[in-house]
């Protein structure tokens, strides 16, 4: 009886804290992750056009109107670059975009950043990383990660399982496969990676790719690509400037453990449970 009355006091004490922390959270419309691939398969000049990409489509007149057309009017975004398993990490922590002024103060807190490369390509490792960074202080409509990549899952956990158990939480991916180099034969490359992040990568609810097949497409791949995002809306084969906006299908038509295989052989498969 005691210990019955001790725990509901306990639970007194703490149900104000409770209730004090979800009424903090700031309302979005739209809790975005962007995920940025940095590994050493893609060149300087690339991974420059890539954060440049992201700076211009955050500061864009298109985007800003995106987001204040939205039922609240405001969003939370933050910037994580990724590479290897191990190899994560929060370049701009979460911060709320809901005009010109705070739009302009995140790109240029991001174009202050260095850019740098690491070795290895795990999406799965930068998906749950970026599940992580959801929860916080804000509490979106939506949930979405935007993940950019220019190779398949080679190191680290299993992509398909990991990406089951993001959408099953209620979190939509998005895919922005980098398509400027004609793939190696090898174990881990395929042709049409595009393909590869359409079966293996993106899921949940309206999921969506937009491909960059071509240097100067960079920049409007990524602002289409965000105002999709913002605007929550899933696009049926849409025309854009520089891309094209492809839906998700039903049947996979790439092997989605082609690198897992490589890393498994080579390394024995320790990284995996």
């Amino acid at each position: 009886m005691i210990r019955c009355l001790r725990s509901l006091f306990l639970v007194a004490l703490l149900l104000p804290a409770l209730t004090a922390h979800a009424a903090d959270s700031e309302q979005v419309d739209v809790e975005l992750v962007l995920a940025v691939d940095i590994s050493y398969s893609m060149d300087a000049d690339e991974l420059a056009l890539q954060r440049e990409g992201y700076i211009a489509a955050l500061a864009s007149e298109q985007f800003l109107d995106a987001v204040r057309r939205g039922p609240i009017g405001k969003i939370a975004v933050i910037y994580v670059e990724w590479a290897g398993s191990a190899e994560q990490q929060v370049i701009i922590p979460w911060q709320v975009i809901d005009g010109p002024a705070s739009a302009d103060e995140f790109a240029h807190k991001l174009r202050q950043v260095p850019i740098r490369r690491a070795y290895r390509t795990s999406i799965a490792n930068a998906l749950k990383f970026s599940a992580e960074q959801f929860g916080t202080n804000y509490k979106g409509l939506r949930r979405v990660i935007d993940v950019s990549g220019d190779g398949t899952n080679n190191q680290g956990d299993l992509i398909v399982p990991t990406r089951d158990e993001i959408v099953r939480k209620g979190i939509t991916i998005n895919g922005l496969p980098i398509m400027l180099k004609a793939p190696v034969a090898s174990m881990i490359d395929v042709p049409d990676l595009d393909l590869y992040y359409q079966d293996c990568v993106i899921g949940g609810p309206g999921a969506f790719l937009v491909p960059v097949r071509e240097r100067h497409q960079f920049a409007d791949a990524i602002r289409n690509k965000l105002l999709l995002e913002v605007a929550g809306t899933r696009p049926q084969r849409i025309p854009l400037p520089q891309d094209v906006v492809i839906p998700v299908q039903d049947q996979p038509r790439v092997s989605c453990t082609i690198g897992e295989q490589m890393w498994q052989r080579r390394w024995g498969g320790e990284n995996y449970q």
